[in-house]
């Protein structure tokens, strides 16, 4: 099944596609220097495959190769960058 990962900026979430349908996403709110990421999910239908990973892996190195500073609201972000120290050095205070 072809997988494609895309920044959906008309709905402020990275989306991640199987077969062309929306399998999960990564909501963010941007602001001029940062993005916040505000929750991620996948579908029940396509849970347990790694998916949720795959697609904050790359929402997180697209954020760090535009150079904004990430706000990780969303509790599996924050857990991701927990896991991954590559993507520490990006992470922000959050915004209020």
């Amino acid at each position: 099944m072809p997988m494609e990962i895309v920044d959906n900026s008309t709905e402020s979430r990275f989306e991640l596609l199987l077969d062309g349908k929306v399998a999960g996403f990564a909501d963010y709110r941007l602001l001029p220097t940062k993005i916040v990421f505000t929750h991620t999910e996948v579908l029940p239908a396509y849970e347990g495959q790694g998916l949720a990973g795959k697609l904050v892996g790359f929402a997180l190195q697209a954020s760090a190769d535009t150079g904004l500073r990430v706000v990780p609201v969303c509790p599996y972000v924050a857990k991701y960058i927990e896991r991954h120290p590559e993507f520490k050095d990006l992470v922000d205070a959050p915004t209020r």
